[in-house]
C-alpha cells in the first residue's frame, strides 16, 4: 500500500486511525522543517554531521519525541536512510523496495549528493580531521573519492632540524621534547590524491599540495569574475526591465484568474443541470471531465506564474553576486565559506595528473561567457579616458558584443 509498516523516522509520525491495517505515515509538525534544514547543511558541503548536531541541539533546541537530544549515531541514520526520498526496503536486507506514499523530504539526487559527501560507499563514518576539498572531488581517471592527508612538521627552535610531529614528540637530533622548545616553527600540509577505492591499480598516485589546489580554483573563479561596474549596471537595467514587464503579466495573470473563476462557475452550473434533470448522467459525466482538466490546467498556469513573477530578478542578483564576490571570497573565507563556494560552483570535480577541472553549470555557464566579453571591453580603455569612470556604461555596453545585451 505505500505506507511504511514500521516506527516513522526522524520528522515523521505514524498515524494510527481506528481501522486496522490503515497505519498511515505523516510529517511531524514540530521536527520536520527542522530536519530538511539539518540536509539543506549537509548539502552545502561545509558543515559535518557533528557540526549539525551540535547546531541542532544548542541553537534550535531540537529533541527527539522522548524530549532527550538526538544522538549522533541518529543523524548519520537520518543522513543514509532512503525513506527520506521516498523508498524504503521492508523487510530489511531482503532487497525488496518500496515506493512510500509519505510526503518525501528530498530528492534522489540530493541524497545521492549527501552520500558522496559522508564518504566512499555512503557509509557514514565519524571524521577526526576534516579538510576543504573533502568528499567534493572525484579522481579523473577511476572515479574514487580524492583522500587527504595532514602532514605536521616542527622546525626544533634549538637546533632548527625539521621533522615530523606526528608520531614524534621529541626532536631526534637533539632529543629536546616539543613542549620545552621555545617557539618551535610548526609547518602544516594537506596533501590530496586519489584514494583507488574503485582501482586498486589507479595511475594517479602523486600527492598535490591543498595550496596548489586553491590556486587552480581561483583561476576558474576568475573566468567567472565580473566587475563591480558591470554588475551595477547591469542590475539596474534588469531591474528596469521587470518593472516594464511586471505589467503585462500581471495582465495576464487576471485573464487566467478569470478564465478559473468561469470555469468554476460552469462546473457549479453544471451541477445544478444535473440535479434538475436538464442533462443526463452520461452528458454530466462527459462534460464534467472536461471542465475538470480545464480547472486543473488553469490552476497550474495560475499558480506556476504567480510563483515565478519577480522570481527571475532574484535568482539574476544572486547569480551576479556570486560571480562578483566568489573569488574575494574564497581567498579571504574560511573553510566553510571555500566549501560553500565550491558546490555551488558547479559538479563533476575531477583530479587527474594534478590539475582540477570543473564542470560550470548554468547559469554560470552564461556568466563564464559575459565575464570574458566584459572584462576584453574594459581592457580597451585607457584609465583617464574611461568612461565607466564618469558613470556613461550606457554608452560602453551599447557596443558591447551580443552576449552581453542578452
Amino acid at each position: 500500500m505505500g505506507w511504511y509498516p514500521t516506527v516513522a523516522p526522524v520528522g515523521y509520525l505514524n498515524d494510527i486511525p481506528n481501522r486496522k491495517g490503515q497505519r498511515e505515515i505523516k510529517t511531524d509538525p514540530e521536527r520536520f522543517d527542522l530536519v530538511r534544514k539539518m540536509f539543506d547543511m549537509m548539502l552545502t558541503g561545509a558543515y559535518t554531521p557533528p557540526q549539525i548536531l551540535k547546531i541542532a541541539t544548542d541553537k534550535w533546541c531540537f529533541r527527539m519525541r522522548s524530549g532527550k537530544p538526538m544522538g549522533r549515531s541518529t543523524l548519520y541514520r537520518i543522513f543514509t536512510d532512503s525513506f527520506y526520498y521516498g523508498m524504503y526496503e521492508y523487510p530489511k536486507g531482503s532487497g525488496n523496495w518500496h515506493q512510500g506514499k509519505h510526503r518525501h523530504m528530498i530528492t534522489v539526487l540530493e541524497y545521492d549528493r549527501i552520500q558522496i559527501l559522508l564518504g566512499r560507499g555512503g557509509k557514514p563514518r565519524p571524521k577526526s580531521h576534516f579538510f576543504t576539498f573533502s568528499g567534493m572531488v572525484r579522481c579523473g581517471e577511476c572515479g574514487s573519492t580524492i583522500t587527504s592527508d595532514e602532514k605536521i612538521q616542527v622546525i626544533c627552535s634549538k637546533c632548527k632540524f625539521k621533522f615530523s610531529a606526528k608520531h614524534k614528540k621529541i626532536c631526534p637530533k637533539c632529543n629536546t621534547p616539543i613542549e620545552e622548545m621555545k617557539k618551535p616553527v610548526i609547518l602544516r600540509y594537506v596533501y590530496h590524491s586519489c584514494s583507488r577505492g574503485k582501482k586498486p591499480t589507479c595511475s594517479q598516485k602523486y600527492w598535490i599540495r591543498e595550496e596548489m589546489l586553491e590556486k587552480q580554483l581561483v583561476e576558474i573563479l576568475c573566468r567567472i569574475e565580473i566587475p563591480e561596474e558591470f554588475h551595477n549596471w547591469a542590475m539596474k537595467h534588469l531591474r528596469s526591465e521587470n518593472k516594464e514587464e511586471s505589467a503585462g503579466r500581471n495582465n495576464i495573470l487576471a485573464n487566467v484568474k478569470k478564465q478559473y473563476t468561469d470555469c468554476l462557475k460552469k462546473i457549479d452550473g453544471l451541477i445544478e443541470m444535473r440535479a434538475n434533470g436538464e442533462i443526463t448522467e452520461e452528458e454530466f459525466a462527459r462534460k464534467k471531465e472536461s471542465l475538470a482538466k480545464d480547472k486543473f490546467r488553469l490552476q497550474e498556469l495560475f499558480n506556476d506564474m504567480d510563483n515565478r513573477v519577480d522570481k527571475w530578478l532574484d535568482a539574476a542578483e544572486q547569480v551576479f553576486n556570486f560571480a562578483r564576490n566568489a573569488k574575494m571570497r574564497f581567498e579571504t573565507g574560511d573553510m566553510e565559506t571555500k566549501r560553500q563556494i565550491l558546490a555551488a560552483l558547479g559538479s563533476n570535480l575531477t583530479l587527474i595528473d594534478k590539475s582540477l577541472t570543473v564542470k560550470i553549470e548554468k547559469p554560470l555557464i552564461l556568466v563564464e561567457k559575459i565575464s570574458s566579453a566584459v572584462k576584453s571591453i574594459f581592457s580597451t580603455f585607457e584609465p583617464n579616458k574611461n568612461p565607466q569612470q564618469s558613470g556613461d556604461l550606457d554608452t560602453i555596453f551599447a557596443k558591447s558584443p551580443e552576449i552581453l545585451r542578452r
